[in-house]
C-alpha cells in the first residue's frame, strides 16, 4: 500500500516505520497521523512483526504537529485536532499493547509530537546532532501523543514538569542522562543502530517481550501484591509456552536458543 506521509515496510520480522515530510520537518499533520494508525493495524495483525522501528528522514525525527494546518482550518481546527489526535493516539496506543518491541531511532529534532513519539518508544537511539524540546506551551498549547502517560513514568514526574513548563532542550547527551534515550550514536546513524537491536529482538522470546511490556506498563497501577500476582502468571504462562520451553533447554544444554515467537 502506497502512503503520502511515510514510509512502511516489513523485513525478515522488522517492521519499520519511517515519516516522510522532510519539507516540512516530519511535522504530524492529520494525514500522517492517519496513515500512522493504518500501519500501526497493519503491524497489529502481522503476526510475523517481531520488532518494530520508527524514524523520520531528512534533518528531523518529527518536529511537533503541523500549527499551519490547525491555523488554516479556523473554526474546524478543534474538530481537526480531536480527529488528528484520535489517529494519533490509536496508532500509539496499538503500538504500545503490540507484543512487539518498538524502537525510535532519532535521526534529527524531535519536538512537540516528535517528543512524544519517541517517549513512547520502548526504546530509543538518537543521533549525536538531535535536540529535544516540548515545545507545546510555547504555542499556548498542552502535550498530547500519550507524553503525559509515558514521560513521567520513564522520567520521573520533575523532570516531566521542567521539560513541559519551561520547553528546555536537551542536548542527545543530555537526553541519555534523562533516560529519555538508550544510547547516542555519531550523526546518520540511528536507524543502522536501530536495525541491529531491531534484527536481534526479532529473533527474540517476542511472547516474553510482550509480557515485560504489560507488566511494566501496569505497575504503576497496581498494588505490590496484585503485582507480583501478574508476574507470578506472566512467567508461568512463559515457562508452559513453546519459546519458554526452548530457552530453558537451551541454558542447560549450554547453547543458543532458537525462538520462534511463540
Amino acid at each position: 500500500m502506497d502512503y503520502q506521509t511515510l514510509n512502511f515496510d516489513v523485513d525478515s520480522g522488522v517492521a519499520t516505520i519511517t515519516l516522510n515530510r522532510p519539507e516540512a520537518l516530519n511535522a504530524m499533520s492529520p494525514a500522517m497521523a492517519k496513515e500512522l494508525h493504518e500501519v500501526a493495524l497493519q503491524i497489529d495483525a502481522n503476526n510475523s512483526v517481531r520488532a518494530v522501528i520508527l524514524t523520520g528522514t531528512g534533518k528531523a525525527f518529527c518536529a511537533g504537529g503541523d500549527l499551519g494546518a490547525f491555523v488554516a482550518a479556523g473554526e474546524q481546527a478543534r474538530t481537526l485536532i480531536l480527529q488528528m489526535t484520535g489517529d494519533l493516539h490509536l496508532a500509539l496506543s496499538r503500538l504500545s499493547r503490540n507484543r512487539a518491541p518498538v524502537i525510535a531511532a532519532v535521526n534529527g529534532t524531535a519536538a512537540g509530537a516528535g517528543f512524544s513519539l519517541a517517549m513512547a518508544a520502548d526504546l530509543a537511539i538518537a543521533e549525536e546532532q538531535a535536540v529535544f524540546t516540548m515545545a507545546y506551551t510555547n504555542a499556548g498549547l498542552s502535550p498530547d501523543g500519550s507524553s503525559t502517560y509515558f514521560m513521567p513514568r520513564k522520567i520521573g514526574d520533575r523532570r516531566t514538569r521542567e521539560l513541559m513548563l519551561t520547553n528546555r532542550l536537551l542536548t542527545a547527551p543530555e537526553a541519555l542522562d534523562w533516560g529519555v534515550v538508550n544510547q547516542v550514536v555519531e550523526g546518520g546513524g540511528a536507524l543502522a543502530a536501530a536495525r541491529v537491536m531491531a534484527t536481534g529482538m526479532a529473533q527474540g522470546p517476542t511472547e516474553a517481550y510482550a509480557q515485560v511490556k504489560r507488566l511494566l506498563d501496569s505497575s504503576f497501577s497496581q498494588s505490590l501484591e496484585t503485582q507480583m500476582e501478574l508476574e507470578a502468571r506472566a512467567i508461568a504462562d512463559q515457562v508452559a509456552s513453546v519459546d519458554g520451553q526452548e530457552g530453558m533447554l537451551a541454558f542447560v544444554e549450554k547453547r543458543k536458543p532458537q525462538f520462534r515467537g511463540v
